[in-house]
């Protein structure tokens, strides 16, 4: 009778790693559980999980198998020259993630800082596209979003998901744009009623509006210094 092995989905649901990592986050899972995700299937003998943890075992800990050459983990039974490679890969990404440095961020001191970050983005579009810039307590930008892509003379987006996408990133304040196709910036009513309904809304929230741009070809117009903030 053909010999199988284990695999992640054959453990018990209240048990599987992947089930307990999408409701409690990563950061819950024991280092034999993370390393059984990778691992995926166990051998014949044993689940994913008892795998991981005898390969813990063998190596000494964690710090160990990220020392341990390729040729050390094919000696180590139910590691198959892919699980090494897979393992050798993951432990070398984050390698490479701890010894990088964040970029630097653009901070956000005035119209002409946003447009020009997002100027070269949206004036080729040929459909309006609404674009939210996420700024942290220092008005550096933490992140961007395309929240809304229109038809050729209208962008539709609610406050609702404006401010959700801030929130998840723990914004401070936020800058808004959008594009017009047409090259001319000059704001519509629909524009200005818009920023008025996101001011006030992160005036509920407090997350600050700090300003929406209306880009064209080439030129920009700030709602704000128009006065509709």
């Amino acid at each position: 009778m053909e010999q199988r092995s284990f695999r992640i989905r054959e453990i018990p649901s209240d048990e599987r790693p992947r089930e307990r990592m999408q409701r409690h986050g990563a950061e819950a899972l024991s280092h034999a559980e993370l390393l059984a995700i990778l691992l995926r299937t166990g051998t014949p003998q044993e689940s994913a999980i008892h795998l991981a943890q005898r390969i813990l075992n063998e190596c000494g800990g964690l710090r160990r198998l990220a020392e341990a050459k390729w040729e050390e983990l094919t000696l180590i039974h139910g590691i198959g020259p892919a699980k090494a490679l897979q393992l050798q890969a993951s432990i070398e990404l984050g390698r490479r993630i701890a010894r990088s440095k964040l970029p630097e961020t653009v901070k956000i001191t005035c119209p002409q800082d946003a447009a020009d970050l997002l100027m070269e983005e949206l004036r080729h579009h040929k459909e309006e596209h609404f674009v939210c810039l996420f700024l942290n307590t220092k008005n550096h930008v933490i992140g961007r979003q395309t929240l809304s892509i229109g038809s050729l003379n209208a962008s539709i987006v609610h406050p609702r998901e404006v401010f959700k996408a801030a929130i998840r990133r723990s914004s401070a304040s936020i800058v808004c744009a959008h594009n017009h196709p047409s090259g001319d910036p000059t704001p519509s009513p629909e524009d200005i009623q818009l920023t008025k309904r996101l001011g006030e809304a992160g005036q509920l929230i407090g997350i600050e509006l700090l300003d929406h741009l209306v880009i064209g070809d080439s030129r920009f117009i700030s709602l704000k210094e128009m006065g509709c903030l």
